[in-house]
């Protein structure tokens, strides 16, 4: 199918390939079809992605795994979130990624870009659904891995 985009213009889709967020995403919550694009002649193998809405073609996020900012998460899923992603059990996830979607900063003159934290993206790549988990708190188990020199 073809969808109508805002950044990429009109694209292909392949069917097999939409990630179906049930309860959509924080202030997009009707918007539940999404696609992973990247510009592949930026990259051939891309840190961030971006997640096309295919039911708003002017709804689009900036996402990233969240190891390439030297964070992780250690998340729990809760019965209904286990279901909403069509996992066999909590403990299974062997096919389950988690992400963040990234977001323009600007405080003055400071633009930069962030990262949020707090509702990170937790996708079943087998089954292709996804949730956003809002987290109530933050155990950041953050990693610097770019030291230039030994502490």
């Amino acid at each position: 199918m073809k969808v109508e985009t805002f950044l990429f213009g009109r694209v292909e889709v392949n069917p097999e390939q939409v990630i179906e967020f049930p309860r959509g995403l924080v202030s997009f919550e009707g918007n539940k079809r999404f696609m992973l694009i990247h510009e592949t002649n930026v990259s051939p193998q891309p840190v961030s992605f971006t997640l096309q809405s295919l039911d708003s073609p002017h709804v689009a996020f900036q996402i990233i795994e969240p190891a390439a900012l030297g964070f992780t998460y250690e998340l729990e899923l809760d019965d209904a979130e286990t279901a909403l992603l069509e996992l066999a059990n909590a403990a299974d996830v062997s096919d389950v990624v988690v992400l963040m979607i990234l977001f323009k900063q600007e405080s003055g003159a400071n633009i930069g870009v962030g990262a949020n934290l707090r509702a990170p993206l937790v996708i079943n790549t087998r089954t292709r659904r996804g949730i956003q988990k809002l987290l109530t708190t933050l155990r950041p188990n953050v990693v610097l891995s770019n030291l230039s020199a030994a502490a």
